[in-house]
């Protein structure tokens, strides 16, 4: 029982469960990963904040709660959970028409519960499954969008650019304000972004020749922060820092109900619940694919319902996981999950022991990290692969990274997803007919066109996926036979071994066909029945029009339930043979009958 207690423990609680064989190395690792993320998730925190007009503590709320509970669940070591640039601009959408500082605030708190349990009902639902249906050149796609908008994003920060910007501007309208900023690049800010740049790079090359690993992210930022107030005390160079962070923790509050603003926030909810599991399953994969690591998508979505569902409880607003954080998370080397709960530590630390500290941050250096970061997103090697495998994989990723620019981040995810399914389903609708013929020497193969072929009995191997998305093609292929139908016909079996999915569609145009048939005196007999598609035979009386006699179940030796109804239409034939036929009456009960595949 305690085995038991314990692996489901693990299951449900990953960050628990990645405890067994921690080391005093993954601790060191996840330290200086989460101190690093923490030091990049108090600035945004307050700026994601902003976005929608919400108070500072709320976005530093979100990431410290979210955080912890999103760390402590997530079946990624690296997924970094908190408020989020795409869900805040989101949220500056659907509060759009909310009056009122206190009721904007309950509205954000509230729209974080019902976005939680939308989540958790996708998870509960085991709808996380789907995401295999999601293909790689959308996660890579999206990951080259976002690092190019990233790297765009913080021109202004990197040059000091004093540029007056509307959040309800597109992007690129907001970037080209920036480029075209008459007040020119400010030297100072400049310096320390490269001075930044220069730490990192220089900490990341004694890494790597010496085999060392230092925090680089963290060390550049101490050192330019410190290096900043010895040279500019008094803050003359006008270098912007990081805004004052309240001393003030998050505390237990429920959320208000309000049933009409619930109402007038549901269609909201449910699109940002949904572009929160797109966004942390999307970044989850991204890193997965560079680390090796097997994720349970049904528990990614819990974590991300649970996270905004307890956040709501502790003044939080909606949240997911956070692109420039999950990348600096992991670019720091963080080991486990653990690396999220020391961030959230972190955040908390900052706002009850080192707020006066947190405002000597540079944004330039920042800035700095967040491009590095941007160069590292995307894999060149991944990239080029994807690029050279198919056309199909080109244009999804193509589309969905454009859609990103010229779009939006929130919205690039789920048109490249849809782009996927469009793409996919034709492709997986696809159903083929081929036609069989008994040799002379006895044996079941593919027809060939020098074959002569029976005037009685006819065999048809049906492949493919029996669902609506197939139906007009396995109408124009049952078209096809009937269009050959002589009167000399007898018996057609349909070989449904290769046949998967059956669906009432389907089922229906199978009916049509055989009640067609024996209109013309034609029996059709079904081979290589399984037990899925046998039930559904049943279930709509098509076992019943045919006769349970004229159906053949698969058996575990490959065609012999075709044989076995070959040997029903001959014995329905009685002495009649066409002038090829190699079996003669008598010869039923023979046992030398074999197949070819």
């Amino acid at each position: 029982m305690p085995d038991r207690f314990s692996e489901t423990l693990y299951r449900w609680v990953p960050a628990i469960g990645s405890l067994r064989g921690y080391s005093t190395s993954m601790f060191r690792r996840d330290f200086f990963a989460g101190i690093t993320v923490a030091a990049v998730a108090v600035p945004q925190a307050i700026a994601y904040a902003k976005i929608f007009g919400m108070p500072a503590e709320m976005g530093l709320y979100t990431a410290i709660v979210m955080t912890t509970v999103g760390a402590m669940l997530d079946s990624s070591r690296q997924l970094i959970n908190g408020p989020t640039n795409a869900i805040s601009i989101a949220m500056l959408s659907a509060l759009a028409s909310i009056d009122g500082d206190e009721r904007r605030r309950s509205a954000a708190i509230l729209m974080a519960l019902m976005v939680g349990l939308i989540q958790t009902a996708i998870s509960l639902g085991r709808f996380g499954d789907l995401s295999r249906f999601i293909s790689k050149a959308v996660i890579v796609g999206f990951t080259l969008g976002a690092s190019i908008l990233l790297l765009m994003d913080q021109l202004k920060n990197l040059f000091g650019l004093q540029v007056a910007t509307d959040p309800h501007d597109h992007f690129l309208v907001r970037f080209w304000k920036t480029i075209s900023a008459s007040d020119g690049i400010h030297t100072p800010t400049l310096c320390v972004a490269l001075a930044t740049l220069a730490i990192a790079l220089a900490i990341r090359w004694i890494n790597r020749r010496f085999s060392v690993w230092l925090p680089e992210f963290l060390i550049a930022l101490v050192a330019v922060s410190i290096g900043l107030y010895w040279i500019d005390p008094s803050g003359g160079s006008n270098i912007k820092l990081t805004e004052s962070v309240p001393r003030k923790l998050p505390w237990f509050s429920l959320p208000v109900w309000d049933l009409t603003m619930v109402r007038e926030l549901s269609g909201s909810a449910l699109a940002i619940a949904f572009l929160g599991v797109l966004e942390a399953m999307a970044m989850a994969k991204s890193i997965a694919a560079k680390t090796g690591e097997k994720l349970d998508m049904n528990q990614q979505c819990l974590s991300e319902g649970l996270a905004n569902t307890v956040g709501s409880f502790f003044n939080c607003f909606p949240g997911s996981g956070s692109l420039t954080r999950t990348y600096i998370n992991h670019s720091s080397g963080a080991a486990t999950q653990w690396s999220g709960v020391i961030s959230a530590a972190g955040v908390a630390a900052t706002i009850l022991l080192f707020a006066p500290f947190a405002s000597y941050i540079p944004r330039p250096a920042l800035a700095a990290i967040l491009v590095l970061t941007a160069f590292r997103m995307t894999e060149v090697a991944a990239l080029k692969y994807i690029v050279k495998a198919t056309r199909f994989d080109a244009w999804i990723l193509a589309i969905t990274a454009l859609s990103a620019i010229l779009v939006s981040v929130e919205f690039c995810i789920l048109i490249g997803v849809a782009l996927s399914f469009a793409l996919y389903i034709p492709k997986a609708a696809k159903i083929s007919l081929t036609e069989l013929a008994v040799t002379t020497d006895r044996v079941i193969r593919e027809v060939q066109p020098d074959d002569p072929r029976c005037s009685l009995v006819r065999i048809y191997n049906l492949e493919g996926e029996l669902f609506f998305g197939s139906s007009p093609d396995f109408e124009n292929l049952i078209e096809s036979i009937q269009q050959q139908v002589e009167p000399s016909w007898k018996v057609i079996i349909l070989r449904l071994k290769r046949a998967r999915n059956p669906d009432s569609v389907c089922m229906q145009i199978l009916e049509q066909f055989i009640r067609r048939m024996h209109a013309q005196g034609v029996t059709v007999m079904l081979s290589g029945v399984d037990q899925e598609i046998l039930k559904v035979l049943a279930n709509v009386g098509i076992l019943e029009l045919t006769g349970a006699s004229n159906v053949f179940r698969e058996e575990s030796e490959i065609w012999a339930s075709t044989i076995q109804a070959l040997k029903a239409a001959y014995a329905l034939l009685g002495s009649q043979r066409c002038k090829h036929c190699p079996n003669h009456p008598g010869q039923l009960g023979a046992s030398d009958w074999s197949y070819m595949i």
